[in-house]
């Protein structure tokens, strides 16, 4: 019989799987470092993106602050004008009111009465004056709280000047008054 060696086919045998193990494991180490740097370039680009973006968004806040203070600026300009304006309007609006007191003041004066100064502090007014009796500054009183234009008068000083004679020989005396009355719209307007 012939004598076979089986010894050295199975040798080979594992030496051929051996290097196809060898190999195998080369390529999947290969592929392993390959999908490695693959996932390294691709969390990379995901990062850079991202930076990007944020670098973006970072520009785009910059610029709407830059406009939310300037319509805060703008705001502030508006109202600023909206002020200025309604004072201006009130002036306008005041102006007749102003010849309607002093037409309302000839008015309510009773003949024998004069004024010397008249003066105005807010809502009130300051009348001095001269009257030939004291019925005389009762009737501008009167008259005074009648009016549309004013309330509240109230007497401050009543002093009697003494004067000359007049025609019938009698001393002519006259009093001086001091008055404050408050100024009020009527409710119709003008």
């Amino acid at each position: 019989m012939a004598n076979i060696n089986l010894l050295p086919w199975r040798e080979r045998l594992r030496e051929e799987r051996k290097q196809q193990f060898m190999v195998h494991l080369g390529i999947a180490a290969g592929l392993g470092m390959i999908a490695l740097v693959v996932a390294d370039r691709i969390v990379n680009s995901s990062i850079d993106n991202q930076n990007e973006v944020n670098n973006y968004l970072r520009e785009q806040i910059a610029t709407m602050d830059q406009k939310l203070t300037e319509i805060r600026q703008l705001h502030e300009q508006k109202e600023a004008l909206t002020a200025r304006m309604t004072v201006i309007q009130e002036l306008q609006g005041n102006r007749p009111v102003i010849v309607r007191l002093f037409d309302e003041l000839v008015r309510t004066l009773p003949d024998g009465v004069y004024y010397n100064s008249i003066s105005r502090t807010n809502d009130s007014i300051s009348l001095q004056g001269v009257a030939e009796s004291n019925s005389r500054i009762s009737a501008l009183m009167r008259d005074l709280d009648a009016s549309e234009w004013f309330a509240d008068p109230d007497l401050r000083q009543v002093s009697a000047l003494s004067g000359g004679g007049s025609a019938s020989g009698q001393p002519n005396t006259s009093n001086s008054f001091e008055l404050t009355v408050k100024v009020t719209t009527p409710s119709q307007g003008l």
